[in-house]
């Protein structure tokens, strides 16, 4: 049998998960007719907060971005303009929505790669920040500038010296020439960032500290160059770390229906995630340095940007599906629910979002308690891959038809990458759950819909 995977969630989402609270997210599924994500703002403002105060106690300058593209959702850039938070996007789109959320131009931070010039058109003339990923597109943005008459703030992206094949960011040469390209009018090069992929505390430090010591060259030739950007790589604690034990030492292929294998999964336990792994940064003594990170941005006169996207959305949405369908085959259940494993993104990463949903039983009176119950779980589509959970997940109380399962935390990524009408199935709607108007034992949280189209 395979291990459980409880995740952590939060007092507001457990209130959901039992009677009389239950009754609600059974409402929703009725009144929406499929599955539906459950967005929770004030989450995301404490995590906001939390960032904010590592750089606090560690005396920098800090400035937060949210990584727009980590969800789709209106409510998350309403709250960021309301709170003062930059944004982080790279499209036109996103661009505009931040806009319309209230987000100054000045408060915004462009990045991806290769831009289009619509995109960099807009930015140039809101004043937003740009990190530049290469050299044509560093005389893009400057030929716009010069013919739009604004000036260019630009963070020149470096290519990572531990990871050289990545294709974001400049080598050296590249680099060189960019400053050299620089200095000129229209163009204010505000500093550097870098694209670095995984989740290593010492590794981001160190490549943080050579751009400290790139701002102090760019210096010299006359740019500002007064702020770097270490990007988002804060890692979410989604499960504890005895489950995460155990499920990475028993795993094996019959555990998974059909045993399927996965070549990696995302690590779902992290002992040190979202604004503490900031803080950690923070307090690593770069390679090559005597001093923290610290004291070297505070010594330089730098600011240093982050650009969060699934840490601040930790414990801010969860998904919940209604099961319609339940086969019995070989010794384990298949559910099939109102919906598909493209509001459930994971496979995106040819992997699989591992913490077990949790089942919140209609109100039928044929509920056994002699579980375990394994069941995978998949998706009312004719694609035999289309599997929301391979994982046999063992279900304290046997699944029926008209129960919901709930997958917590999926509002980092998992619940709209990958979203597709796909059968000509509506798109799961979003919806925002606030506190109550009063206090009272029975006073019900209030819901509205997510304004995103």
């Amino acid at each position: 049998m395979t291990t459980t995977l409880t995740s952590h969630t939060t007092e507001e989402v457990r209130a959901l998960l039992a009677p009389p609270g239950s009754a609600l997210p059974h409402e929703l599924s009725h009144g929406l007719g499929g599955p539906y994500h459950l967005l929770f703002p004030q989450r995301f403002d404490a995590n906001a907060a939390a960032f904010r105060q590592a750089f606090a106690d560690a005396g920098v300058d800090g400035r937060v971005y949210f990584a727009k593209k980590a969800n789709k959702a209106a409510v998350f850039v309403e709250r960021a303009a309301v709170a003062g938070l930059g944004v982080d996007v790279a499209s036109h789109g996103e661009l505009r929505e931040a806009l319309a959320a209230g987000v100054r131009g000045t408060d915004l931070v462009v990045t991806g790669p290769a831009k289009d010039d619509q995109l960099l058109r807009v930015a140039v003339l809101h004043g937003a920040l740009v990190a530049v990923d290469a050299l044509d597109e560093l005389d893009r943005v400057l030929a716009l500038a010069d013919e739009l008459g604004r000036t260019a703030r630009v963070l020149l992206r470096r290519l990572p010296p531990g990871q050289p094949h990545s294709r974001f960011g400049l080598d050296d040469a590249e680099m060189n020439t960019a400053l050299r390209r620089c200095r000129t009018e229209h163009v204010d090069m505000a500093g550097f960032s870098f694209h670095l992929s995984g989740y290593d505390i010492r590794e981001r430090a160190d490549l943080a500290a050579e751009l400290v010591r790139l701002c102090a060259q760019a210096r010299t030739w006359g740019l500002r160059a007064d702020r770097i950007s270490v990007g988002g790589g804060f890692a979410v604690d989604y499960v504890g770390a005895e489950d995460w034990r155990r499920f990475q030492e028993s795993t094996r292929p019959e555990h998974f229906h059909k045993h399927k294998a996965f070549s990696g999964y995302y690590p779902y336990h992290s002992p040190v995630a979202g604004a503490d792994a900031l803080a950690a940064m923070l307090t690593t003594t770069p390679a090559g340095e005597e001093s923290t990170l610290a004291e070297l941005v505070r010594a330089a006169g730098v600011t240093l940007l982050v650009e969060p996207g699934r840490a601040l959305l930790d414990q801010a949405g969860c998904t919940v599906f209604r099961v319609q369908g339940v086969k019995e085959r070989d010794g384990y259940d298949i559910l099939t629910v109102d919906g598909s494993s493209l509001s459930l993104s994971e496979q995106w990463f040819e992997s699989e979002f591992l913490p077990d949903p949790v089942l919140i039983p209609a109100d039928r009176a044929d509920i056994a308690d002699a579980g375990p119950y394994p069941a995978c779980v998949g998706a009312a589509t004719c694609l035999e891959s289309d599997m929301l959970t391979w994982r046999k997940i063992p279900f304290p109380v046997r699944p029926a038809t008209g129960d919901l399962l709930v997958y917590l935390n999926t509002a980092g990524y998992q619940m709209d990458s990958n979203e597709s009408p796909f059968h000509e199935l509506p798109l799961p709607p979003k919806v925002v759950i606030e506190p109550p108007t009063y206090d009272s034992p029975s006073a019900r949280p209030r819901w509205r819909l997510d304004r995103h189209p």
